[in-house]
């Protein structure tokens, strides 16, 4: 007997993934359900080779679902999350809302999957930020190996990880830009079109965004809390895959030849690193694509002990989707987890 899985979200860009990337790994589901606002009812979505009719979150029968992937923002999650966790699902979160809650995992499979096992506190299971995930499946193996004390960090974020909208106004803008149109910004403070945008999230007291102390609180919670991090986080006009600029500082000696070995054997990762024109990754060739990939291995001479590095993913899999069915089946694989038909 298979899981019942809903899809909360599921006409947004991370929920489409999702049924697409179900659809791919022959997830063991039964049945799955979309679900979204009520003026997305009726909305059709793929999934695999059907189509499935989009139905409001408002009126979905919680008792039933084995697993809810929510992908729909903290506010409906906020709401949301709780009442299908007390109906006894497992929620698998993209937001925000859960991520910091000392009761709820913080999980990348690759990186913290034991953490999965105080998963009941809550009934909930928080996914990182998308820019947070493909970085920390990069410094596990080498945190293993020589253990990491500081990271500087410079994101280079696709507009994929604000939204539909944020695409849209991409492509309206550069198209602006051709036919000598006003170009007009709307999702984003400044024009994103052949232009960078050094602020994601709201600003904070001490000048960092949101998005950049994400990426510090999440890498700790997730890999180790004594690890030092900063981070500059910037929207580029690329449509899909994140990309970062990542200098790593050791506690111990490790080499660039011995990062590549240890990397090009650590779950999840794949190294293109060949010192040529074009013997590395680009946002561009990751698009569709399961890995984190990582290139440009060299070692740092400014600093004792240090490396810097170039790592590229699909923030749309890796970065959310992928990672949540990653999630669900690691609990599906440790037995964590069972249906409830075949329960009963």
């Amino acid at each position: 007997m298979g899981y019942k899985v809903a899809v909360v979200g599921a006409t947004g860009n991370v929920g489409r993934e999702m049924l697409e990337i179900l659809a791919e790994r022959e997830f063991p589901a039964d049945e799955v359900v979309p679900l979204a606002s009520r003026r997305s009812q009726g909305t059709e979505v793929s999934f695999g080779d059907r189509t499935l009719k989009v139905k409001a979150l408002e009126h979905c029968d919680l008792k039933d679902i084995d697993i809810c992937l929510m992908s729909a923002g903290s506010e409906v999650s906020k709401e949301w999350s709780p009442k299908f966790a007390a109906a006894g699902a497992v929620v698998i979160d993209n937001s925000s809302c859960w991520r910091y809650d000392s009761d709820v995992p913080l999980v990348v499979p690759e990186v913290n999957a034991d953490a999965l096992a105080g998963f009941r506190k809550k009934g909930i299971v928080a996914n990182p930020n998308c820019s947070t995930a493909q970085l920390v499946v990069a410094l596990k193996p080498l945190h293993d190996k020589a253990r990491i004390t500081r990271v500087v960090v410079a994101t280079y974020q696709s507009v994929s990880g604000a939204g539909k909208e944020a695409m849209d106004e991409l492509f309206s803008q550069t198209k602006a830009v051709f036919q000598i149109d006003e170009v007009e910004p709307k999702k984003f403070p400044k024009r994103i079109a052949f232009n960078l945008i050094p602020h994601i999230d709201v600003f904070m007291e001490d000048g960092y965004t949101k998005e950049e102390w994400k990426m510090v609180a999440e890498t700790k919670k997730i890999l180790d809390p004594k690890i030092k991090l900063t981070a500059t986080c910037v929207r580029v006009p690329v449509f899909i895959g994140h990309s970062e600029a990542v200098n790593i500082e050791f506690a111990e000696p490790i080499t660039a030849d011995e990062a590549r070995s240890i990397l090009r054997s650590a779950p999840g990762c794949l190294v293109i690193d060949k010192r040529e024109a074009g013997g590395y990754v680009t946002p561009y060739e990751c698009v569709g694509e399961d890995a984190t990939y990582i290139s440009r291995i060299r070692e740092d001479a400014t600093v004792e002990n240090g490396l810097s590095m170039w790592v590229v993913s699909d923030n749309l899999r890796k970065g959310a989707a992928l990672n949540a069915i990653q999630i669900a089946e690691c609990l599906i694989n440790r037995k964590l987890i069972e249906a409830k038909r075949k329960a009963a």
